[in-house]
């Protein structure tokens, strides 16, 4: 088994947020001007259809706010 990154674990708390929101994959859509098929890809775990830019998108398409942490690795 794969041990997850950092960037994968952000990525996974921002759509369980995005989740908690209860929108529909179309409105997500329609609110982040990303594509359909971008947005249920995002949202099942595809990591193929991730980067920054589209998961900022969907944080704010869900009116949430997200916070970046720079921290010394161990």
């Amino acid at each position: 088994m794969q041990t997850p990154t950092a960037s994968s674990r952000a990525f996974v708390s921002v759509l369980k947020a995005v989740a908690k929101k209860g929108l529909t994959h179309a409105e997500l859509s329609t609110r982040s001007g990303l594509p359909r098929s971008a947005v249920t890809g995002i949202l099942s775990g595809s990591l193929q259809k991730v980067t920054i830019d589209r998961v900022l998108k969907l944080v704010e398409a869900a009116n949430l706010v997200a916070s970046v942490r720079v921290t010394q690795a161990a």
